[in-house]
């Protein structure tokens, strides 16, 4: 009895250790992401995942860094690796809990995946991602990033050349309503929700641009070059949104 007892005691004290080694690193890879030194929040979060394989926390943010991290890659097919990748450990995570953050971050590897690819296979990631972000809106309205992807996917769309509408057409069954001002519709509520989300901003610009709303882009690429950047993309979107700006003035 009393081995049993001293035993039961050592399994507690080691669980509660490894508990407090887990939060210990979520802390860390939190510090780190504020100081967007993303690659080191990945490995923060991966070395979680080797003693918390089902972490759900752990493995949306594997897979969120996984696929923005590799997105920055120059080749394509570096690209698709690091998607197909990020798709694992996201489908993972949803297998676990498919709460409205799983969703977003299903449909925001289908968005770059379908950034990288053409025909069908561009058409099939459009349909995931619309799917996932139908799905994580209905679950959470106010999730910012899944309205930024929604007015994204409606761009997406409208920007699709004669071939791909085509390949849309035969997945969707029909062409799907999409329009730039259900776009900017989209990107407005994703600014208000979160309006430190940058990229909403250029997309936003870029719809109004696109729009012939110039007044309204210039006033939003206005805002957005004063942003602080949050995420190791933000420098290249707040460059981006200067150079607009700079065209429109």
């Amino acid at each position: 009895m009393k081995y049993g007892l001293l035993s039961f005691l050592v399994m507690i004290g080691g669980y509660m250790v490894c508990a407090q080694d887990i939060e210990g690193t979520f802390a860390q890879a939190a510090r780190n992401e504020k100081d967007i030194r993303e690659e080191e929040a990945l490995q923060n979060y991966r070395s979680i995942l080797e003693t918390q394989p089902h972490n759900v926390k752990a493995l949306c943010k594997v897979a969120e860094l996984t696929a923005r991290v590799g997105n920055r890659h120059k080749d394509a097919k570096q690209r698709l690796a690091a998607f197909s990748q990020a798709w694992q450990y996201a489908e993972l995570a949803l297998k676990t809990k498919p709460d409205a953050e799983v969703n977003y971050i299903m449909a925001d590897i289908a968005a770059k995946t379908a950034g990288v690819t053409s025909g069908k296979e561009k058409a099939t990631q459009l349909r995931l991602a619309k799917n996932y972000t139908d799905t994580a809106l209905i679950m959470n309205a106010n999730h910012a990033r899944a309205l930024h992807l929604q007015g994204k996917w409606h761009m997406d769309v409208v920007n699709l050349n004669t071939a791909e509408k085509a390949a849309v057409r035969v997945l969707f069954g029909g062409m799907p309503r999409a329009t730039v001002m259900d776009a900017i519709k989209s990107f407005e509520k994703a600014r208000a929700a979160d309006p430190l989300w940058l990229v909403s901003y250029l997309d936003l610009g870029k719809a109004y641009v696109k729009n012939h709303q110039s007044d309204k882009a210039i006033e939003v690429f206005s805002r957005l070059v004063k942003l602080p950047p949050k995420t190791g993309d933000d420098e290249s979107y707040k460059a981006e949104g200067r150079a607009l700006l700079a065209s429109l003035q």
